[in-house]
């Protein structure tokens, strides 16, 4: 991945991300959803939850890479646990 000059942590990211896409579309093949309302306002699918997820998590990062000095590590942690609680309870 030189000819991007990415890092191990964006590359075990997007990696993630790609990787949680295809679990994703496994499971919806194999089961598919109904739609659902949680403590989001809308009703919503598996795959609007995971939607919002990510960009909640992105969100989440940005905040903290902005307005903290905490580690990214952090940030990774509260995504890892928003996006636990939308898919579950969203």
């Amino acid at each position: 991945m030189e000819w991007m000059a990415w890092t191990l942590p964006t590359a075990a990211f997007f990696i993630s991300i790609a990787v949680l896409l295809v679990v994703m579309t496994v499971w919806e093949v194999r089961s598919p959803c109904v739609e659902r309302r949680g403590f989001l306002p809308i009703v919503t699918t598996r795959g609007d939850r995971l939607f919002i997820g990510l960009l909640g998590s992105a969100y989440l990062h940005l905040m903290v890479l902005g307005l903290t000095t905490w580690p990214i590590w952090i940030a990774s942690v509260l995504a890892l646990v928003w996006l636990v609680a939308v898919l579950r309870w969203g």
